[in-house]
């Protein structure tokens, strides 16, 4: 029985109110060609073992990291979680991670929110980090915004080598926000200095990088820290979380806002999500940052206690005043990252780190030897790398599921021109064999 709570006289007198004749009427804004004019064609219901039973006829479908080996990666990477991960973000108490409206009263969620930032400051050198964002495209997209109402000035230049998808969506804030943007483009996977230094002005608010970038290529950072800060513009980089086990953190060299995606840090891959967008900055731009601040304080009775020290935007905060729509945080993925940098530490970190410096250039290195294939090794590089290909990128993506190896990323999906580049990642999980087995393929397929 459905359950109705408006009569046919209740809708009548709605809809008189409106001003509209049916409740037809209301979708006059969507198009046609658009609209459903029949019932969805969906099969008949199905019992709890006979809906288990046909989802995972469909999942067989799909293959996955546990059936072919990875070397993809382009924002999202094959790393492992430990085992401890799970088992704390399952309990109950966290699993639910929604924080009430009287925040205080989830001390023990806010204590997690505040470890969280915590480790995140220490790991990045940075003097704030907020509560978590969604991903590093809409943390690289809400800086957008941020950055401009720091300085005052309009225009943001955004580095070529970002991800593409994450431009992607700070093209999308952009546009709403009317915010100009300029690209610096790239030489040999590299931002170019000489032509970073013609775009920067003093209308410039910040120059957006990637480091590693999108290529797998080290940014010279401190070389556009300089250029940045000499003209008052400010320097937001998206880093690798990983690799700041190796690489510098970007409080090294002034970064003044710094992201990242979380994935790497105990998330698994998921089809593209949940992930977690990380951000940080420096203290005096707080008042700035979007999302959310958890705190700790004490009481009269000099009790430890934690806080919602900051909220930007909120049912009690009205939009027009908010620094940012975003009014949530990622707390069950921000805690998994938590969990995962508590449970291997400084030392752990950097561990991976090098096992991911040392076998994405053994890789590298082996791939560059091989006919018909080429990798620029003068191109310092952390864990990723791209490779000329003389058959598309496509093809050895293709041919490569067949062996069971899932080759790279086809640069060829973003942009036409790219099909014979293809983006290689190898992550602490590879191991020598497979590295030489993937070798091996390429060479018994395409190495006539």
């Amino acid at each position: 029985m459905k359950f109705t709570p408006h009569t046919a006289e209740d809708r009548r007198r709605m809809l008189e109110r409106i001003g509209v004749a049916t409740v037809i009427d209301l979708f006059a804004a969507i198009p046609n060609d658009l609209r459903l004019r029949q019932p969805l064609p969906l099969p008949p219901p199905l019992s709890e073992p006979e809906a288990l039973q046909e989802a995972s006829r469909l999942a067989a479908l799909n293959r996955h990291t546990s059936q072919l080996v990875c070397f993809a990666g382009a924002g999202a990477y094959d790393h492992y979680v430990p085992a401890t991960v799970d088992a704390v973000i399952s309990r109950p108490e966290f699993y639910t991670a929604y924080t009430p409206y009287q925040p205080e009263v989830s001390q023990g969620t806010l204590q997690s929110i505040y470890e969280y930032q915590s480790l995140v400051c220490r790991l990045f050198e940075m003097e704030v980090a907020n509560a978590s964002m969604y991903d590093c495209a809409s943390a690289l997209a809400e800086t957008a915004h941020m950055v401009r109402d720091i300085t005052r000035r309009s225009r943001v230049v955004l580095s070529a080598g970002i991800n593409p998808v994450w431009t992607e969506v700070i093209m999308t804030y952009a546009r709403g926000l009317n915010i100009p943007l300029q690209t610096a483009a790239l030489s040999d996977y590299t931002t170019e200095l000489s032509g970073l230094n013609k775009l920067v002005d003093d209308d410039t608010a910040a120059v957006f990088i990637q480091h590693p970038n999108f290529f797998g290529a080290l940014e010279q950072v401190e070389s556009i820290s300089k250029l940045c800060h000499e003209r008052g513009t400010l320097l937001v980089v998206a880093v690798d979380p990983i690799s700041l086990g190796i690489v510098a953190p970007p409080g090294s060299y002034d970064a003044d806002v710094a992201v990242a995606e979380g994935q790497a840090l105990g998330l698994p891959l998921a089809y593209g999500g949940p992930y977690l967008g990380m951000m940080t900055t420096r203290r005096k731009f707080i008042r700035h940052l979007p999302g959310r601040l958890a705190a700790r304080t004490a009481d009269a009775q000099g009790r430890i206690g934690y806080v919602l020290a900051l909220q930007t935007r909120e049912q009690h905060i009205r939009r027009e005043r908010a620094t940012s729509n975003i009014c949530t945080n990622q707390a069950l993925c921000a805690l998994a990252a938590s969990v995962y940098l508590a449970t291997l530490g400084r030392t752990g970190i950097r561990e991976i780190a090098r096992q991911c410096l040392a076998k994405s250039h053994y890789l590298a290195a082996a791939i560059a030897a091989t006919p018909g294939f080429h990798v620029d090794l003068s191109i310092p590089f952390f864990n990723e790398f791209v490779v000329c290909t003389r058959p598309t990128a496509a093809e050895v993506v293709a041919a490569g599921i067949e062996y069971g190896i899932l080759a790279g990323v086809d640069l060829g999906t973003f942009r036409s021109e790219w099909r014979n580049l293809l983006l290689v990642a190898v992550t602490e999980r590879r191991t020598r064999s497979e590295m030489d087995a993937y070798v091996g393929f390429l060479r018994k397929e395409f190495g006539q």
